[in-house]
């Protein structure tokens, strides 16, 4: 059974930082591209940020210079580094897996809540 759990969101002042993490299991890891994705009120979720397997990362150009995706592959685990917030960075966060060889083989967390705001 494969298992994203994401932790670490919450409330942060604008310029705060947080640290999203999402743990995997069920799957293995280091094959998968992985994502975070976030999901605006009455909006369609939208791409973050990823990492490939081979480490190669791509991000949207809002979240550029100031959010970080990594991957620790003998933890099974992915983080989001987010620095210098702002209030619209505020949305539910979810975790992606995707074996892009694989049909079928794309899985997602729960989805941990980001608040941003004085």
């Amino acid at each position: 059974q494969v298992q994203l759990v994401e932790s670490g969101g919450g409330l942060v002042q604008p310029g705060g930082s947080l640290r999203l993490s999402c743990a995997a299991s069920g799957i293995i890891f280091r094959f998968y591209t992985m994502g975070w994705y976030r999901q605006y009120p009455g909006k369609q979720r939208e791409l973050v940020a990823t990492i490939t397997a081979g480490s190669n990362t791509n991000y949207v150009d809002s979240v550029k210079g100031r959010f970080t995706i990594s991957r620790d592959n003998a933890r099974n685990t992915v983080y989001l580094q987010m620095n210098s917030l702002k209030s619209e960075d505020t949305a539910v966060y979810y975790c992606n897996a995707n074996h892009v060889s694989t049909i079928g083989a794309n899985y997602w967390g729960q989805g941990t809540q980001v608040t941003v705001s004085s």
